[in-house]
């Protein structure tokens, strides 16, 4: 039945929508009464609140309100960005919302900004991540309150946390969580390998750059339901948090999630307690919409790393163990890190012998960090593939060889001590082996280089439910709760498609708000497809059957005798004995109809991952005079289980590239020694342009999973993981560099050239 719309390549069911500028965002929307808010950030990154001045504020006309933690009604304790949206009495990071001027318009709202006076006492800012750890420092947070919040990791990754490390280390109060994975004799095992190699590598802090700003609308109806319009990836998220902001049981809470203009991990309930608690107070809409220099300062980038990594194999290939002290920077994120991600991906998707594997969440006065596509996966992979070129070079083996000979299978048990499922590590390196840039790669001019970069994400799971109906004209109707950030409404069209006999045109997916629709997972960690996509096909399968039932009766014959092609329900065998979709949808929508509604409700609840593998090869060109990195070709392969849509597949792993690009290259936030950013704009902070993203070649891999709607696989995170470390690797084979920071901007690498000549 899937034969001619599952793997066969569709436009975006939004694309005419968007392409002509019909489709309305979050900031889009009328509202009457509307009120504009804006926020009064801290310029310290570190201090007490000794006062708020606000009468300055409220005079300037048009302003309705300047709102202060002590104003909102929130009925949680805690340190998050929910338990508290306005800092209370102690401001951890410069951006950090200390107050809400409210007004009639933007314009008043500015103002009042403003005029708004807000007197601090200074403490001293923690904003060294690793000075931060040691005993008898600053403490990046002075007050003691309970920690709360949700787990990044849960949202994300169906990963374990390890271990607790129970071994005495001497760490200062700013080391929020410590997680150990070890097995084996680590020390033995290098003591014994023919080749040891080792590094630091340090990661920045890096921005989302979605082209939507952080927004959210926020009012109560009559019946005093709190009603939320925002830019999400989860509706039933913010519901929740909102919930425990709030004291609200969830009845009186209806999260309306609005076409997303871009996300990546970064929007998870940063605005909407914001705007509720303004709309709890003043009982009228609020709407709250960052500027972008907001935007940068206030929200949640991906976090900065430093990883210290120790490696060793044999000249056999073989692999032998793996040390790493893995350093997360959380910021003023107290409630949850990725150190349990990042310290299970630095293995990659490889055997080892041994292991010995800690990561650190540490708190400093830094942004409240969040996600950001394959959160902690990409710096994980940057440091272990880097390594594994140099110690293929030790060892005097083909680096490609060695990470095959080494890649997972299923069966094989991870660092975490849970086996791989199916994954098409192997599948992927064979792909790349044959690929033209690797096959030439030693016949390239001076101060070029190809390199290789590998890497997998684990995949996520979370419970979910759709529901698939007919309509009179024949049409279906999946409704889900989904946030569409990457066309997963255009594969639920296809896999209902599929399941059910009808043309993908003739089915429409609805995304549903937390009042009517069934409940589905954020979108995060590459399993919506997995785990919504599931349920879509189980609805549609149970509408299948429904529809059966009804046309055998109407053509009586059994149900097990016909089958559904193409919008017609027809006897096999026999397909001039038919009746269309449409016509027993009349007969049954209708006063008097005697069938019930062709309709059909699904659930999933995966218990099992679906890893998806992905390789890059980079191709660069290094000026030695200037430090620049050119990219000349680039090409990745992915293990994606089925291309439901391939023209979307291929986008997904062109866009992760260019991000990656972006990490290896251009992108870095960056702070004085106050801790307050200098990277504000995008005049300060570079994201890749589409005149340095060279033609990417998309090399589909698939290696179907089992669980999955037709094998599918989530794909998001994967192809943005191993870039940076696949243009090192092209940098060093180009001029025999090797670098450990990101990104690799010219001023780096030049300095680097000249060091390495000096020292020569």
């Amino acid at each position: 039945m899937s034969d001619g719309v599952i793997g066969v390549r569709r436009p975006r069911i939004d694309a005419p929508d968007k392409v002509t500028g019909a489709t309305r965002f979050a900031a889009d929307g009328w509202v009457h009464g509307l009120l504009h808010a804006r926020l009064v950030l801290s310029t310290d990154s570190h201090g007490l609140i000794r006062g708020i001045e606000k009468e300055a504020a409220l005079a300037v006309p048009g302003v309705v309100a300047v709102l202060s933690a002590t104003d909102l009604p929130i009925e949680t304790t805690g340190n998050d960005r929910t338990a508290e949206p306005l800092a209370r009495e102690e401001v951890v990071f410069a951006g950090q919302p200390v107050a809400i001027v409210v007004a009639e318009s933007e314009a008043a709202a500015e103002d009042g900004v403003e005029a708004v006076v807000v007197e601090y006492e200074a403490l001293e800012a923690v904003v060294d991540v690793e000075q931060a750890m040691q005993p008898g420092v600053a403490l990046a947070r002075v007050a003691d309150e309970e920690e709360t919040g949700g787990d990044l990791e849960s949202i994300h990754a169906g990963v374990d946390r390890g271990q607790d490390d129970d071994e005495e280390e001497q760490l200062s109060g700013n080391v929020l969580d410590t997680i150990r994975r070890n097995d084996g004799d680590v020390a033995a095992l290098l003591e014994a390998s023919d080749a040891v190699v080792s590094g630091t590598f340090r990661t920045p802090w890096v921005y989302q750059a979605y082209i939507e700003p952080q927004v959210a609308t926020a009012w109560l109806e009559p019946n005093e339901t709190l009603v939320v319009s925002t830019s999400t990836q989860g509706s039933f998220v913010t519901q929740r948090e909102l919930a425990r902001a709030y004291g609200l049981p969830l009845d009186r809470i209806r999260v309306v999630a609005e076409p997303l203009g871009g996300a990546f991990g970064g929007k998870f309930a940063i605005v909407e307690p914001l705007a509720a608690g303004a709309a709890l107070v003043l009982r009228r809409p609020v709407r709250i919409v960052f500027t972008r220099a907001e935007d940068f300062q206030a929200t949640n980038p991906a976090s900065a790393q430093v990883t210290h990594l120790r490696v060793g194999g044999r000249k056999d290939g073989t692999l032998t163990a793996i040390e790493a002290r893995m350093v997360v920077d959380r910021g003023s994120n107290a409630g949850w890190g990725v150190e349990g991600i990042t310290s299970l991906l630095v293995a990659g998707p490889y055997r080892w012998q041994a292991f010995d594997l800690r990561g650190y969440g540490v708190q400093t006065n830094r942004f409240a960090f969040g996600a950001y596509r394959g959160p902690g996966a990409t710096t994980a992979a940057f440091a272990i593939e880097t390594l594994l070129d140099e110690l293929a070079a030790e060892l005097g083996l083909d680096p490609l060889e060695l990470r095959l000979q080494n890649a997972v299978v299923e069966g094989d048990v991870n660092v975490g001590g849970n086996p791989f499922p199916v994954i098409g590590a192997v599948e992927v390196l064979e792909r790349v082996r044959e690929h033209e840039l690797w096959r030439t790669r030693d016949s390239l001019p001076e101060d070029e280089g190809v390199g290789l970069g590998f890497g997998y994400w684990p995949g996520g799971s979370e419970p979910a439910a759709a529901v698939c109906r007919v309509n009179a004209d024949g049409t279906m109707t999946v409704v889900t709760s989904a946030v569409d950030m990457s066309g997963v409404n255009t594969g639920f069209a296809a896999i209902a498609a599929a399941a059910f006999g009808l043309p993908p045109e003739k089915v429409r997916v609805v995304s549903a708000d937390t009042a009517s629709g069934p409940y589905a997972g954020a979108s995060g960690g590459s399993k919506i497809t997995y785990t919504v996509g599931a349920a879509v096909l189980r609805a549609a399968e149970a509408a299948r059957e429904t529809l059966l039932t009804a046309a055998s009766e109407e053509l009586e014959i059994a149900p097990a005798d016909l089958e559904v092609v193409d919008g017609v329900v027809r006897a096999v065998g026999a397909p001039d004995r038919s009746i269309t979709v449409e016509e027993v949808a009349k007969r049954t929508l209708r006063f008097g109809g005697r069938h019930e509604p062709i309709a059909g409700h699904g659930g999933s609840a995966q218990t099992r991952g679906a890893p998806s593998a992905a390789a890059h090869l980079a191709h660069v060109r290094v000026d030695r005079e200037t430090g620049e990195i050119e990219l000349l070709g680039y090409a990745i392969a992915q293990d994606v289980g089925r291309a439901l849509n391939p023209a979307l597949v291929e986008g997904q792993m062109r866009g992760g590239v260019t991000q990656s690009i972006g990490w290896a290259l251009f992108e870095r936030l960056t702070h004085d020694d106050e801790g307050r950013l200098l990277t504000g704009s995008f005049l300060d902070y570079a994201i890749p342009t589409a005149d340095r993203v060279p033609d990417i070649d998309t090399l589909i891999v698939e290696v179907p999973s089992p669980d999955g709607p037709y094998g599918a696989k989530g794909i998001g995170e994967a192809p943005v993981i191993a870039g940076p470390a696949a243009i090192a690797n092209a940098v060093a084979a180009a001029v025999g560099l090797r670098l450990r920071e990101l990104p690799m901007t010219p001023a780096r690498v030049w300095k680097a050239l000249g060091e390495r000549k000096s020292a020569a």
